[in-house]
C-alpha cells in the first residue's frame, strides 16, 4: 500500500483515492518575473517524481501546476524593464519551459494561467461575500473574514490567537481585522485591471489558486502540494476560501517539500546566496542536479554546495560506469525480483528516494561484478521510473564538449605518437587533456575519455 506524509493530519497514511486508480493533484507553480530558482527546481523535480510514482504503480494521473501570471512583483518587473506584462511572463514562462525539460521533467497535464480565470475569481469572491466570509473595505479592496472560518489554522497547526499583526500578516488600516487577507485589490495608476462589481482590480494571490484548482480538478480532489514555504499562509488561505465556497473538504493530502539551504543556511535573496536553476546549470550537468534532488528525502531539508553536488556528480558517475559496456536486456521489470521489491517498498514509504536509489547501488555493484544483461536492465528500468540513467554511459561521461578542443583529434594523435614510439609527445598530449578536465582510459578495446 502506497502511503504519504499528509500536512493535514501530520500523520503518515495510506493513500485512498476519491476514485478508484485515479490521482488528481494540484501544485502551487511559479510567478514568472524572474528565472527559476534552486526551490522551484526542488518543487518540480520533487512532484514530478511524484507523478512518475503513481503512473507507475498503475493509477491515471492527472496533475495540474498553474503559473501566477499577474502579481505585484510581475508588475514591479515589468515596470522596472520598460515592457508589457504579456512580454515579460511569456519570456519567464518560456526560460522556466527550458529549464524544466533540462532537468527531466515531464510536462504537467495542465498548466492554467492565474490571468486566465479572472472571471471564476470574481465568481468566488461574490459568494464568500454573500456568505458572509468577505467584506468590501473602504479603499475598494475586498478582504477575507479569517475569523469567520471556524477551522482556520488546521493546515499549519497555529491558532488565531497566535497569529499577531506585524509578524505574518499585513499590518493594513481598511481591514476589519489584522487578519483578515485581500482577496481583491482596487487598481492603482499603471497597474493592469479587471472589471468587477467592487470597482476595477485585480485578484489577490491567494483567491487564483482556489479557482484553479477547482475548474480542473473539481472542488474536492486528491492531493495538494507545494513548497513547505507555502503552508502558511498561502494553503492556509486556500483551505479557508475554497471549502467556505463550496461546504467541502478541498484537498485529502497536502504535500510539502522541505527548504533549500546554502551553505547550512537558508536560501534567500537578501544573504546573497540565491541560485537560478541556469546558474547551476552552467556548472553541473542537469542529470545530476536532479540525482542531487531526489537522494535527499523530498521533506527533509535540502544542503546545497559545491562539495554536495560534486559528490552527487561522483555518486551518479558510479552508476554511469556500472553500465558502460553492458548490453541492455530487453524485458519488462519483475516487481517479484529482490531489489525490485526494495524499490517499490521504498517509494511506496512516502516516496523514499534515498532508499531507492540505494537499491540502485545495490545493482550497480551486482554489475561490476556480474556484468549481466538482465541486471543493467533492471538498474535502468528502476532508474526511468524516477528520471535517472537513461543517457548513453559515454555521453554521460563525457558531458558537453567545449567545441574549442579537437578531444578526438587530440586522442588520435595521441595514438599515433604511440605507434611511433614517440612516448614524450603521447604523454604531453595526456597532460594538455587532463588540464582540459579530460581524463583518457585506455583499455584492450581502445582510448576512451571522460570528464574529470
Amino acid at each position: 500500500m502506497l502511503k504519504l506524509h499528509n500536512t493535514l493530519s501530520r500523520s503518515k497514511q495510506v493513500f485512498e483515492p476519491i476514485t478508484e486508480k485515479k490521482v488528481s493533484m494540484y501544485v502551487c507553480g511559479m510567478t514568472v518575473y524572474d528565472f527559476c530558482h534552486l526551490g522551484h527546481a526542488r518543487v518540480m523535480v520533487v512532484f514530478d517524481m511524484v507523478a512518475r510514482w503513481f503512473r507507475t504503480s498503475g493509477y491515471e494521473v492527472t496533475y495540474v501546476r498553474n503559473i501566477t501570471d499577474i502579481d505585484d512583483k510581475i508588475i514591479k518587473r515589468a515596470h522596472e524593464n520598460n515592457e508589457s506584462i504579456q512580454s515579460l511572463t511569456q519570456r519567464f514562462i518560456t526560460a522556466m519551459d527550458e529549464d524544466s525539460a533540462k532537468l527531466g521533467i515531464i510536462r504537467p497535464d495542465i498548466e492554467p494561467r492565474a490571468t486566465e480565470h479572472v472571471q471564476g475569481m470574481l465568481e468566488m469572491i461574490s459568494q464568500l461575500i454573500d456568505k458572509g466570509f468577505a467584506y468590501q473595505a473602504s479603499n475598494g479592496d475586498v478582504f477575507y473574514k479569517v475569523r469567520s472560518f471556524n477551522n482556520y489554522g488546521k493546515l499549519s497547526g497555529k491558532s488565531l490567537e497566535d497569529l499577531r499583526a506585524g509578524e505574518r500578516v499585513d499590518v493594513d488600516n481598511h481591514k476589519q481585522d489584522p487578519l483578515d487577507f485581500v482577496l481583491w485589490k482596487s487598481v492603482k495608476p499603471g497597474e493592469p485591471y479587471w472589471e468587477s462589481p467592487w470597482g476595477n482590480g485585480r485578484p489577490g494571490w491567494h483567491i487564483e489558486c482556489s479557482v484553479m484548482s477547482a475548474a480542473h480538478l473539481g472542488q474536492h480532489f486528491d492531493i495538494h502540494g507545494g513548497g513547505q514555504d507555502l503552508q502558511f499562509p498561502h494553503h492556509e488561505n486556500e483551505i479557508a476560501q475554497s471549502e467556505a465556497t463550496h461546504g467541502c473538504t478541498m484537498a485529502n493530502y497536502w504535500m510539502h517539500n522541505g527548504f533549500i539551504r546554502v551553505d547550512d543556511e537558508k536560501m534567500s535573496k537578501s544573504l546573497g546566496n540565491f541560485f537560478t536553476i541556469r546558474e547551476v546549470l552552467a556548472q553541473y550537468d542537469s542529470e545530476v542536479v536532479r540525482f542531487f534532488i531526489l537522494r535527499a528525502h523530498y521533506r527533509s531539508p535540502l544542503n546545497y554546495s559545491d562539495k554536495h553536488l560534486d559528490d552527487a556528480k561522483a555518486s551518479l558517475t558510479r552508476l554511469y560506469t556500472a553500465l558502460r559496456g553492458i548490453e541492455i536486456a530487453d524485458s519488462a521489470i519483475d516487481w517479484a525480483l529482490p531489489q525490485a521489491a526494495k524499490f517499490k517498498a521504498a517509494m511506496d514509504d512516502d516516496f523514499n528516494t534515498p532508499e531507492a536509489i540505494a537499491v540502485l547501488f545495490e545493482l550497480a555493484n551486482d554489475l561490476n561484478k556480474d556484468k549481466s544483461a538482465a541486471t543493467a536492465a533492471l538498474l535502468k528500468q528502476l532508474a526511468a521510473i524516477i528520471g535517472l540513467l537513461q543517457r548513453d554511459p559515454e555521453s554521460f561521461m563525457q558531458g558537453e564538449t567545449n567545441s574549442e578542443l579537437d578531444i578526438e583529434g587530440l586522442i588520435a594523435a595521441r595514438i599515433a605518437a604511440k605507434t611511433a614510439k614517440n612516448y614524450a609527445e603521447a604523454d604531453r598530449i595526456r597532460k594538455a587533456l587532463a588540464d582540459a578536465g579530460i581524463v583518457l582510459e585506455d583499455t584492450a578495446q581502445g582510448t576512451t575519455w571522460r570528464r574529470a
